[in-house]
């Protein structure tokens, strides 16, 4: 892991629909999950402090009405 390493940059908008954070979005917040079903760090993703909270509040909810597992059995 070299110092050179370009940060990875989610571009999350909040009028592309297709794009934004959401707890409907099932495809976008898989992307930023764990195989485990853990939710990757932000230096991993290279989300905002601010996007990351959305993020975060978002798969949280997804989980409690059980859209999203909240563990992966996938061994």
């Amino acid at each position: 892991m070299g110092k050179n390493r370009k940060k990875k940059f989610a571009d999350f908008s909040i009028h592309d629909e297709s794009k934004s954070i959401d707890y409907k979005n099932i495809d976008i917040l898989r992307k930023f999950l764990s195989p485990e079903g853990k939710i990757l760090p932000s230096r991993r993703t290279g989300l905002t402090s601010k996007n990351h909270r959305r993020l975060t509040k978002a798969i949280k909810r997804a989980r409690f009405i059980c859209l999203l597992p909240y563990v992966s059995y996938n061994s």
